[in-house]
């Protein structure tokens, strides 16, 4: 019987660092992943996608800042379905030109514009710490705290910049959809960027909320509700370090989820770095996960296949 996976994807599997973020660029990095992902395909995984938009939307926010002088500007959640919808596209048309050459027509590829429920009551909302956007002026963000409300910082000298909440994820709303498209054989992209934000009000509505969620937490969310066997995170790393780029820096391999659980007591993961991977492959084991992975997305064959990345474990 196939595995089921969820593969999180870095955002070097979309744009690299010091590029432009030209389409043909993109298209480019996008197409040196579909290759690793059509290997699981090859391999007899079932695969679900997910991916980063941190370039993307941040680039989305400053075309509709730049453009709200003709046109007015969107909010976070219009411009987060925005990055979904046209990053899915690249993969999408990628993954449909390397499944055929493959004569793997079977798995047909689809993005699914996906929303994500979070209580409103969030602490992250009281106390929003994401950045978004470009830099502005201190007179920039004090106009624009004086007339729409926002939270903006001057941060470490380079300008001020917007904040906005994070929340934890707790439900994906298509989670139901996802699953009846991968139990049919289809290679879903899904909760791109972390999935679009919402709300559920008094009236029992969704309603969109200025906010950005952690696509490795979604991410973990989304490979619970599909019922994966395994959550892959792949990044630009070959493995988790401790003690990351000292002398006493040591690789992880096999671990088990009381031996990760115990480094991550011991402050070992950063929030701006590995922190929230080691979160959310914690949450996924601890769940009832069979296995999570961190691995290169070089080595995404390998790591599935356990010869390569941290494997955290029962």
């Amino acid at each position: 019987m196939s595995e089921r996976v969820v593969v999180a994807l870095g955002g070097n599997a979309i744009l690299q660092r010091g590029q432009r973020g030209t389409a043909q660029e993109q298209m480019a990095n996008v197409q040196h992943t579909v290759e690793q992902i059509v290997r699981m395909i090859e391999a007899d995984y079932d695969v679900v996608l997910t991916h980063g938009n941190g370039p993307q939307v941040g680039a989305t926010l400053i075309r509709h800042e730049l453009g709200s002088v003709q046109i007015p500007a969107m909010s976070m959640d219009f411009c987060g379905a925005e990055s979904q919808g046209f990053i899915g596209y690249m993969f999408v048309q990628s993954l449909s030109n390397s499944l055929r050459e493959k004569g793997l027509e079977k798995h047909q590829p689809v993005c699914l514009v996906t929303r994500v429920e979070v209580d409103p009551h969030d602490q992250a909302f009281i106390n929003p710490t994401k950045p978004v956007g470009p830099f502005y002026t201190q007179e920039r963000a004090l106009q624009r705290m004086s007339e729409k409300g926002e939270t903006w910082i001057e941060d470490a000298g380079r300008g001020w910049r917007r904040v906005v909440p994070s929340p934890d994820p707790a439900r994906i709303v298509e989670s139901e959809v996802i699953r009846h498209l991968v139990n049919d054989g289809f290679v879903v992209i899904a909760s791109g960027g972390g999935g679009i934000p919402v709300v559920v009000d008094h009236n029992g509505e969704y309603k969109g909320v200025e906010a950005v969620i952690d696509k490795d937490l979604a991410g973990e969310r989304l490979a619970q509700e599909v019922e994966a066997d395994i959550f892959m995170i792949l990044t630009d790393v070959p493995q988790v370090a401790i003690n990351y780029n000292t002398p006493r820096q040591k690789w992880l391999g096999v671990m088990s989820l009381r031996e990760m659980e115990a480094l991550e007591k011991e402050g070992h993961f950063k929030a701006g770095s590995m922190g929230p991977k080691v979160k959310a492959c914690l949450r996924f084991v601890r769940n009832g996960g069979k296995r999570a992975v961190i691995a290169s997305l070089e080595e995404a064959i390998e790591a599935l296949q356990m010869k390569k990345g941290t494997q955290i474990t029962h």
